[in-house]
């Protein structure tokens, strides 16, 4: 079981500024607790979204046998982050794809709902309702060469991913103006300061918020550069951007990911 597997929903969640009317990108921000001797606390954005959730694991386990997760919390979830044989990976793909193109799908979280409302109550204490937003599945994202993971509970693990994507569009003008100002008033340091308090409160080192950043900023800026360069961790604006940001962008492309149209 030498190749852990993340299959995960990412969503580009869009709204229009509230002054000037610029099409808006926001991204989850968030300061983890690398290593707690030297208070060393990594603050990245990525894309709103996460793991799929395997809600009838007995389907895959004829494909892998036993489902073994990258960790316990993983397990708990039930979350899509396993570990399997790399003769099994092809099968696994194709699994994944048959059953996310289903919108109501039975043995896999398919939507981004559940990920959406969970993640805007951590980093905003919003309580994101149904009419505060559009959503439209746009395709997937595969990586299939491994990568190793900097994942904090499955550091080092050999690692393919891959993501449903999903356009999300704020229609609601009050929570379209609580992300911009969400964004600019938490700095990377404070966000870093909020982590360390909550170690300090036997915590896991955490904080989230938001940022947001014009859309066409965060295009150019990937654009600017070679695709075999595009690959990696961007700074905008004095923050840094997981490589995990381009899967969104349908329009950057990169070796290192292949996109596949919906069929549906």
């Amino acid at each position: 079981m030498s190749l852990r597997v993340s299959v995960a929903t990412l969503n580009q969640v869009l709204f229009p500024h509230p002054q000037n009317g610029t099409m808006m990108l926001a991204l989850e921000r968030k300061a983890t607790l690398l290593k707690k001797q030297d208070n060393n606390i990594r603050v990245r954005s990525q894309p709103f979204g996460g793991a799929v959730r395997i809600l009838n694991p007995s389907p895959l386990q004829k494909i892998v046998g036993e489902i073994q997760f990258d960790s316990e919390e993983s397990e708990r979830e039930q979350d899509f982050r396993i570990l399997i044989s790399p003769s099994h990976w092809e099968t696994v793909k194709g699994y994944c794809l048959h059953h996310l193109e289903n919108l109501d799908d039975a043995e896999l979280e398919s939507t981004p709902h559940r990920e959406l409302v969970e993640e805007f109550e951590e980093a905003l204490d919003v309580n994101l309702k149904p009419n505060q937003y559009t959503y439209q599945p746009v395709g997937f994202v595969i990586e299939n060469d491994p990568i190793l993971t900097d994942h904090v509970d499955a550091q080092g693990h050999a690692t393919v991913r891959l993501y449903g994507i999903f356009e999300v569009c704020i229609v609601d003008n009050t929570l379209c103006a609580t992300l911009l100002a969400a964004s600019q008033h938490y700095s990377d340091q404070d966000l870093r300061t909020r982590a360390l308090k909550d170690l300090q409160n036997e915590g896991r080192g955490r904080a989230n918020t938001i940022l947001t950043l014009p859309l066409n900023l965060i295009i150019e800026s990937y654009l600017a550069l070679p695709p075999e360069n595009r690959y990696r961790k961007l700074v905008i604006e004095n923050h840094e951007l997981d490589e995990s940001v381009m899967a969104i962008l349908r329009n950057v492309q990169v070796p290192q990911y292949h996109r596949v149209e919906r069929s549906v």
